[in-house]
């Protein structure tokens, strides 16, 4: 049984939306002092942002996490692409492929911890 779609959520994943498009349409971001550690943390952030994303989107519409995943990917592919007219930035399909990842890495929490509460429910207590 599916929950319903929450508005709360839907406005929340919009929002967010909106926070990613503005950090991609600034034309230069920060720069960290080594280029292994400026990679590591722009690319742990894509991750996390398109995580939270998926988990917002999953949320706004009732616990369909095929859905969410469409709708976050889409929005990575549309982001990437708008990054090319973004004077100082490009897109990359790289990107997108960090950002799906971190969107499958929270399916694959929500997942477990959707299946642990469940195990957690069913055994007996003391």
């Amino acid at each position: 049984m599916r929950r319903r779609s929450d508005y709360r959520f839907l406005v929340l994943a919009l929002m967010w939306m909106g926070i990613i498009f503005w950090f991609s349409n600034q034309p230069r971001l920060f720069y960290l002092p080594t280029d292994w550690l400026d990679f590591l943390f722009k690319k742990g952030a894509h991750a996390t942002a398109y995580g939270i994303l998926w988990v917002l989107w999953w949320r706004a519409l009732g616990g369909r996490p095929w859905w969410a995943l469409l709708i976050t990917v889409g929005y990575a592919l549309s982001d990437e692409w708008h990054q090319t007219f973004v004077p100082g930035r490009h897109g990359q399909l790289l990107d997108v492929g960090i950002d799906t990842t971190g969107a499958l890495v929270a399916m694959a929490l929500v997942r477990y911890a959707q299946a642990r509460l469940h195990l957690l429910q069913r055994s007996p207590s003391s």
